[in-house]
């Protein structure tokens, strides 16, 4: 048992720490979904579990609500999986390594897993409780939303009767969340033929690390430095300068994450090894002074290494490089009807050698507007074309309209009103929620969505505002007292 047990809501702080006891990457939930199915069994409440791996779990209503229409708790089973470099640590078997920091709580050298752990735990802390208000619960969790969105694209029809939906996936306490935006992954791959080592180089590795990281869509604003980004840059001034020939590049891991670290492996010739050294200099005082607010921990290292196997042939290399550099990445426009929220975004979320005769480029691109997020996927395609790559979108999802005159805002508006005495803030989120999905299934749905604070998502730096935890619950269970039959 943690320390987080201690904390309140004692009931929401008991699911979460068992939540982070259990392996749940995404696409490997299985574990998890046997919890929530023993919960069930365990509180005599009956569930069903479609044949994506989405469970839904029903509680009727407390005597007196019997009328009032259903709710829909949602939120998702798996967890975004990083850890730092130097931490040992297997996401497929360790539980999380929970700690209290300052008025928070983090996990040691690994993502927490707070999204969506603390959503899930509010819900099954709604489900045990009894004590807690309400009319018919369903309580849905959906499965592989950090990689694809699966759960709920696969979500049954006849998984969920609720006329209301309370999504349990958001990160700013004191916001209500009316909106969100579509998104779409275009991925690259470039082809080639490895080629011998020439003689006459000296080979070199250099790191960039020490990056916040962060959500690609909810960060993206932030200024944060893109490791693959920042390491293509440097590359492509050291092929100008130094003649330098690219063995290995490797940044990144997941697409729904600003990248962090990335590396790679070169040689130049043995009397260029001096411009190099001072092109690193320059490029290193050039580049943490660059980001030296939103990145204050950045870190470049040169260190000497054997000589690879085998090089990229240098049309290729220049295509690869050309293109990290080219690419549009960050915010490309904020919205025209909403103050303050990005529009269209793109993240060049990761650079990967598969063997010895390909390299995959993954990317992301989001936005409110669907042709404004069209029209990026094809930006980011010309310029992977122009490489000689081949290209593959996904199939996207779709956005989630705001509807500013919705009945269960303007309820769960009030309440909060009532409680903290001021105004949340209702605003849209450039960030994927699956609600667009689920109006696909359920078009009569209303929805809202609203969390703690949560910061440092999709990286090692994640962490949950102990504080705003019972804000989140005493809005989550007066919200669903308040909503009328």
């Amino acid at each position: 048992m943690s320390e987080i047990t201690s904390l309140e809501p004692r009931a929401v702080w008991h699911y979460f720490d068992e939540i982070t006891r259990i392996p749940r990457p995404s696409k490997k939930e299985e574990r998890i979904a046997a919890y929530l199915v023993d919960f069930a069994k365990t509180h005599n409440l009956p569930f069903k579990q479609d044949k994506t791996g989405n469970i839904v779990i029903r509680k009727a209503a407390t005597p007196g609500m019997e009328g009032r229409p259903a709710v829909v708790l949602q939120s998702h089973m798996d967890m975004v999986c990083e850890k730092n470099g130097d931490t040992v640590f297997d996401f497929d078997t360790d539980p999380i390594r929970t700690r209290v920091e300052d008025g928070w709580v983090r996990a040691e050298g690994t993502t927490l897993g707070a999204d969506d752990g603390i959503g899930m735990a509010a819900a099954l802390a709604v489900l045990a409780a009894g004590d807690v208000p309400h009319g018919p619960l369903e309580a849905l969790f959906t499965v592989d939303e950090e990689t694809g969105l699966t759960g709920a694209f696969g979500l049954a029809d006849d998984m969920l009767t609720g006329k209301y939906l309370i999504n349990l996936d958001s990160e700013d306490e004191g916001e209500l969340f009316i909106g969100c935006a579509g998104g779409i992954d275009t991925v690259a791959t470039l082809s080639y033929k490895a080629v011998p080592v020439p003689g006459g180089l000296l080979f070199f590795r250099v790191d960039v690390s020490g990056l916040r990281g962060g959500h690609s869509g909810d960060d993206i604003d932030k200024g944060l430095a893109n490791s693959n980004r920042v390491l293509a840059r440097f590359l492509s001034e050291g092929t100008r300068t130094c003649g330098l020939r690219l063995g290995w590049f490797d940044g990144g891991n997941l697409r729904n994450a600003i990248p962090r670290e990335a590396y790679a492996v070169f040689g130049v010739p043995v009397l260029q090894a001096e411009v190099l050294f001072g092109l690193f200099e320059r490029f290193s005082a050039d580049i943490k002074a660059e980001f030296h607010v939103t990145e204050p921990a950045m870190d470049l290292a040169l260190s000497e290494m054997p000589a690879p196997a085998w090089l990229l042939p240098e049309g290729t290399q220049a295509a690869l490089l050309d293109a990290l550099v080219g690419l549009p990445n960050g915010v490309l426009a904020m919205s025209r009807t909403m103050p303050g929220l990005v529009e269209t975004s793109s993240n060049l979320a990761s650079v990967k050698f598969v063997g010895e005769d390909k390299i995959t480029v993954t990317t992301s691109q989001r936005s409110s507007v669907g042709s404004a997020l069209h029209a990026a996927a094809m930006s980011v395609e010309a310029v992977f074309r122009l490489a000689c790559a081949r290209v593959q979108h996904s199939d996207g999802y779709p956005g989630w309209a705001p509807d500013p005159d919705s009945y269960l805002l303007e309820v769960t508006r009030e309440a909060y009103v009532r409680l903290f005495g001021t105004e949340p803030k209702v605003r849209a989120i450039h960030a994927g929620l699956e609600c667009g999905l689920f109006l696909q299934k359920y078009p009569d749905l209303e929805m809202v969505s609203f969390g703690p604070t949560l910061r440092g998502v999709h990286s090692p730096d994640e962490r949950l505002e102990i504080a705003t935890v019972d804000c989140f619950w005493r809005l989550l269970t007066a919200t669903l007292g308040s909503i009328a039959e």
